[in-house]
């Protein structure tokens, strides 16, 4: 398959609620979503058009800072310094988000035009535990709009019947141990992942 017309010939054409339910600025609602996520993935691509999807998590209430009805932050804290997704952004500023609240099968996504800021006043506004933001990403909202439950229904993501994060996929320590050999034992790697250690730098 490689044109529109093949493509609309097996999908169809969405209908007229669908088509038009892209709005170019926040509303109320909106306002009140991105206050209550505390995840979303950022979506971006470098100049030659390779893509990345990137996690981005915080307490609801701290990971968008709203700047106007145009204009969202994230804040960026410590992490591995892979840092790809904002490599894309200095050579491409096209981003696409999507913000999930836990429990909801409906999603807010907002595609827009995003820049990386190393200071700001708004940082006072996303400080968790004490830390400030190492960076934040500001984006410029060109479309927004929600979308449907249905991958969540197919899925049952929220199912907690669903849930065995260790049956089929070995836990994190050994997959490490496997794909990422750096001569630590399983031992030490689960010494390392366990949620007291390793969250320890979260923030600072």
């Amino acid at each position: 398959m490689d044109s529109l017309e093949q493509l609309v010939a097996v999908i169809g054409e969405p209908n007229a609620r669908a088509r038009n339910k892209t709005r170019p600025a926040l509303v109320e609602v909106d306002r009140q979503w991105l206050a209550a996520t505390p995840f979303c993935i950022m979506a971006t691509a470098d100049a030659e058009g390779r893509c990345d999807a990137s996690p981005k998590g915080d307490p609801a209430g701290q990971l968008v800072h709203v700047l106007d009805d145009r204009t969202i932050a994230l804040a960026e804290r410590p992490g591995n310094r892979r840092a790809d997704g904002y490599r894309n952004i200095l050579v491409n500023r096209h981003v696409g988000l999507n913000f999930f609240i836990p429990g909801r099968g409906d999603t807010l996504r907002i595609n827009g035009r995003a820049r990386l800021v190393a200071e700001a006043p708004f940082f006072d506004d996303l400080v968790v535990k004490g830390h400030r933001p190492v960076l934040a990403v500001v984006v410029e909202i060109e479309e927004l709009f929600f979308h449907c439950a249905k991958a969540f229904m197919r899925s049952g993501l929220w199912d907690p019947a669903t849930w065995d994060p260790d049956g089929l996929v070995p836990r994190r320590a050994v997959v490490a141990k496997q794909v990422e050999p750096d001569g630590r034992t399983v031992e030490q790697l689960d010494d390392y992942y366990r949620p007291e250690n390793y969250g320890a730098g979260l923030y600072a």
